[in-house]
């Protein structure tokens, strides 16, 4: 096997199930590594999303990307979504270099994954307010704090996958 074939396909193993991606976690915590999570549908990734992630990842020394899977996505966004398949963005979300580590839930929002993770940092867009979060206070009670990410920071405001999809039907 060539040796570029080869790493590329190590970002499969960056895709892991919750109980193995608890135990990496806990690992690196132990070894007083930060532990920085997000999470979301990323259905069709934009530079909006490669910046945040970028920016999350700056925050630690791991990042942990939880992704909704089809069905919840699907529950959050409408029947005709996601447009891509859940393995294909966790793949794709996988082979990006600031991103550890990549699993799939299934729940609507990502309570019991960060209860199951204890991640240090949490972040969302700073369109958020952490008050407002469904997971703000499972955040807090395993001890881990909010971090937004400011969009201009990014300089992706206006961007969106809602919109992409829009513009594509138009």
């Amino acid at each position: 096997m060539p040796t570029s074939e080869i790493s590329f396909r190590a970002a499969e193993t960056k895709v892991q199930t919750r109980s193995d991606l608890q135990k990496i976690v806990e690992e690196a915590k132990g070894q007083g590594k930060t532990v920085v999570f997000t999470n979301g549908c990323f259905d069709i990734l934009h530079i909006g999303h490669v910046r945040y992630l970028q920016d999350a990842r700056a925050l630690g020394d791991m990042l942990v990307v939880g992704v909704n899977s089809d069905s919840s996505v699907s529950r959050l966004k409408g029947p005709e979504r996601p447009v891509v398949p859940e393995d294909e963005r966790m793949e794709i979300l996988a082979a990006l270099e600031c991103v550890s580590y990549v699993t799939l839930f299934n729940e609507d929002t990502p309570v019991e994954l960060i209860t199951a993770i204890k991640p240090n940092i949490h972040t969302k867009g700073g369109d958020y307010n952490p008050d407002d979060l469904p997971e703000a206070d499972t955040v807090r009670a395993v001890g881990g704090r909010i971090e937004l990410i400011p969009l201009n920071k990014t300089e992706t405001h206006g961007r969106s996958t809602t919109r992409l999809i829009e513009k594509l039907r138009s």
